[in-house]
């Protein structure tokens, strides 16, 4: 009898146990600012993912995950400040939605011992892991992206770009100069001409460069643009009647909110792009059960299926398919910051795993590696109908130029070791 109360005591102690800690993502969010129409979407997907895992699933390995925003204002200063004050959480991994905060943040991450995902934005020759072991820009990164864009215009000019004249506005900060090496490497290679056309911070003030593009009358405009920036600029191009179809944007310039300000003139302006379009995946019938029905939603639930909220739902999918891959790795469910570094070094995205997570090409098939913590590279490119108010797939994920990129990727990274006295890994 007594062995028997024993038992069922043990028992008692064990359901109730010791509470598991959270796996805290802190979200570094710009709800406020001139960015804001990008940022607040973004920033609701990010943690309306983690809230559908841990109302549906329990959390991730049955942990639950908690999601630690600090508003940046897309401001460099604050967002290291957000950095250092929630670090001490127990920070599986940050994404600090800038490149300025991005190259700030790459010497104190690694210091730190805390992973940094930059997707799609920051120092892009942090895709050598060789160098960078606590940073990942996977699934593609701002020269896979002019890569990506110059390979489109090869394919719409039969493989000649020969004698052409392209056009790049640019953010005149970290962000808008990433592409320019590139482009000019690739200029080089194919024989275009290539004009540079900065654009100050917030993007407001556009008349002369889109005088200047319409003296020059460019074959086609590529733009790496931000926030309001890329609203002026498609209404600048409708006001010189610049050929939309010829004007095409980076992923961070193919949002609703970038082209619907200029109405049915916006129709044929095209953008790049790594994820997927719309609410069609099973995943999204989930969200809309547990999180805006059951009023958990970080937002109003009126941003779902957009293009940027579908891009932090993305960026906390790949931090949960991480986290799941550590905890194989190492066998706990409550792993810390090295354990997650593991974790995305090891991560691998197949259609498989995609379509079990109802989100079924909702980007590129890619696995990280030790020496590559940057993907495959793999740029799509959408197309904006009006009419219709959506964006159309007119490029699937294809492949960008390896031996350009990865060429440029050594040079950079190389130069950052030497700087730093980093002792190159994976040998």
């Amino acid at each position: 009898m007594n062995k028997k109360l024993a038992t069922l005591a043990l028992g008692a102690v064990m359901a109730a146990g010791p509470v598991m800690a959270d796996l805290v993502f802190p979200s570094l969010s710009y709800r406020t600012g001139p960015y804001a129409a990008g940022g607040i979407p973004f920033a609701d997907g990010y943690a309306d993912y983690f809230t559908l895992l841990n109302e549906r699933d329990g959390g991730i390995g049955g942990v639950p995950a908690r999601v630690l925003e600090c508003e940046t204002g897309y401001n460099t200063e604050k967002g290291v400040e957000c950095y250092e004050s929630t670090k001490g959480e127990g920070a599986l991994v940050y994404q600090p939605l800038s490149t300025g905060i991005t190259y700030q943040l790459i010497p104190k991450v690694t210091a730190d011992g805390i992973p940094l995902h930059t997707m799609g934005y920051g120092r892009t020759s942090a895709a050598n892991g060789k160098v960078f072991s606590h940073v990942f820009n996977y699934p593609a990164n701002y020269w896979n992206g002019a890569s990506g864009a110059i390979n489109y215009l090869l394919d719409q000019n039969g493989g000649d770009l020969s004698g052409k004249k392209i056009a790049l506005v640019y953010h005149n900060s970290a962000y808008g100069k990433e592409p320019i090496r590139t482009l000019e490497t690739l200029a080089e290679k194919h024989g275009y001409d290539l004009t540079l056309l900065p654009v100050d911070h917030p993007g407001q003030e556009q008349k002369s460069q889109w005088l200047q593009i319409r003296r020059e009358k460019p074959d086609y405009v590529i733009m790496w643009g931000w926030g309001v920036m890329n609203q002026v600029a498609v209404q600048e191009a409708a006001n010189i009647r610049f050929p939309m179809e010829n004007f095409i944007g980076v992923w961070w310039s193919g949002a609703e909110f970038d082209v619907q300000p200029a109405g049915d003139k916006a129709t044929g302006y095209k953008a790049l792009t790594f994820t997927g379009l719309g609410d069609d995946y099973p995943v999204y019938a989930d969200l809309q059960k547990y999180v805006v029905d059951a009023g958990k939603a970080a937002g109003a639930g009126d941003q779902l299926g957009t293009v940027q909220y579908n891009r932090g739902l993305y960026a906390a999918m790949l931090a949960a398919e991480a986290v799941k891959t550590a905890q194989d790795m190492h066998g706990t469910a409550e792993i810390d910051a090295s354990m997650m570094r593991d974790g995305m070094e090891a991560l691998e995205m197949t259609n498989a795993k995609m379509e079990a997570l109802g989100m079924s090409g909702f980007g590129p098939e890619f696995s990280v590696s030790c020496e590559n913590h940057g993907g495959p590279g793999l740029v799509g490119v959408v197309q904006w109908d009006a009419a219709a108010g959506t964006w159309n797939s007119v490029q699937d994920f294809k492949p960008t130029d390896a031996d350009v990129i990865n060429a440029l990727i050594e040079e950079d990274s190389g130069a950052y070791a030497a700087e730093n006295n980093i002792s190159q890994r994976c040998e």
